[in-house]
């Protein structure tokens, strides 16, 4: 027997399919003002056991399953969007046809807020390392801005100087990326709570493109997946490594991930990753430093070694020669994406974690 649908159960039916994925995306938004909650039952626990699986099943492969994803879904809009517009050149479009896909692209922008938010995104209202660590991330000073940064650049240059002379031979990114986690059992046994398990850092399949988007690396919260820029120069792979990796063990603030990359990188047993930490701390440190204190700043990179001097030429160059008239564009957009994500100072929340290392440095006596 042939069943038939009525036109008001199909409207049922629709109504039904709007109405189910706008409750859950506002109880999702609701529970993103808990940050305790959040904290002691989603980031400490129902997050724990949805990454790890996403990192089981992800390093089955070697290659990004993530970026691949990615790929299909931009495909997917791409053939759509040129569909819509052919229906517009042939006039064959209607107001039904438009509010059909009206529908069916907000429901599907709910359910990306949605799955977003619970397989990563309500990790932005966790407590963080802060609670963790009992820190306060409060305001500081210029004197305790250029204090900080002269002591990364004195553990800068004898972290340089450990790795022996101008030859040194940087490893594969590969063996880097297991060094990294490495790191991270090194780790935990100061830090229980950044107990990294079950490995899955991949080389992004869009490294060019993200170079010249101005990112080294990025997470992939549907998949997983830490991907990392392989055209960056080898001394600044091992801490970004270490930050994506952070942002696998729910970390999503930047400043954060990357206080937490630094404390993995600083307490492994591996020079090259201690180096690569500094690095990235003192570029950060040394650049706000130059808006306050100009000459301080300018004195900081006259002491720096040889060996780190050309390293930060290598640098400079890379970042140089990536420019392009994209950039400003993406980092707007990341900006107001972090801005939409309670980051509230946007990307420029990732020299924060000076902030950090100066809070951690003051209740611990060093770093």
């Amino acid at each position: 027997m042939k069943v038939t649908h009525t036109p008001t159960l199909l409207r049922y039916k629709s109504i039904l399919a709007l109405i189910i994925p706008v409750v859950l995306a506002v109880v999702v938004f609701v529970f993103s003002y808990f940050p305790a909650f959040i904290e002691k039952y989603y980031s400490s626990k129902v997050y724990i056991l949805i990454s790890e699986l996403q990192r089981i099943v992800t390093s089955v492969v070697s290659f990004s399953l993530g970026d691949i994803c990615y790929a299909v879904l931009i495909v997917y809009i791409i053939f759509y969007v040129v569909k819509f517009v052919m229906l517009v050149i042939k006039r064959q479009f209607s107001l039904q046809i438009v509010g059909k896909s009206l529908f069916k692209g907000i429901k599907f922008l709910l359910w990306v807020y949605i799955v977003f938010n619970l397989s990563w995104g309500l990790n932005y209202a966790r407590l963080g390392i802060a609670y963790q660590l009992q820190l306060s991330n409060s305001t500081y000073t210029s004197q305790e801005l250029q204090d900080i940064t002269c002591e990364i650049l004195d553990k800068l240059n004898n972290s340089r100087l450990a790795l022996g002379d101008s030859n040194y031979q940087y490893p594969s990114n590969n063996i880097i990326y297991h060094q990294a986690f490495e790191a991270y059992q090194t780790t935990k046994n100061s830090f229980q709570f950044l107990n990294y398990k079950h490995f899955s850092v991949k080389p992004s399949l869009l490294s060019t493109m993200i170079s010249y988007a101005g990112y080294s690396g990025y997470y992939n919260p549907f998949s997983g997946e830490a991907q990392l820029n392989t055209d960056l120069p080898k001394f600044i792979t091992p801490f970004v490594s270490c930050h994506e990796m952070a942002h696998q063990l729910g970390y999503a603030s930047e400043s954060e991930a990357s206080f937490v990359g630094f404390l993995a990188a600083t307490h492994s047993n591996n020079p090259l990753f201690v180096y690569s930490a500094y690095f990235d701390m003192f570029m950060s440190a040394n650049g706000e430093l130059f808006e306050q204190d100009f000459y301080s700043a300018y004195l900081n990179l006259k002491q720096l070694n040889s060996f780190t001097k050309r390293d930060r030429k290598a640098y400079r160059d890379y970042v140089l020669g990536k420019q392009n008239n994209m950039q400003p564009v993406m980092s707007k957009i990341y900006d107001q994406y972090l801005k939409a994500n309670q980051q509230k100072s946007g990307i420029k929340s990732y020299n924060e974690v000076i902030g950090w290392l100066i809070a951690y440095k003051k209740k611990y006596g060093t770093f």
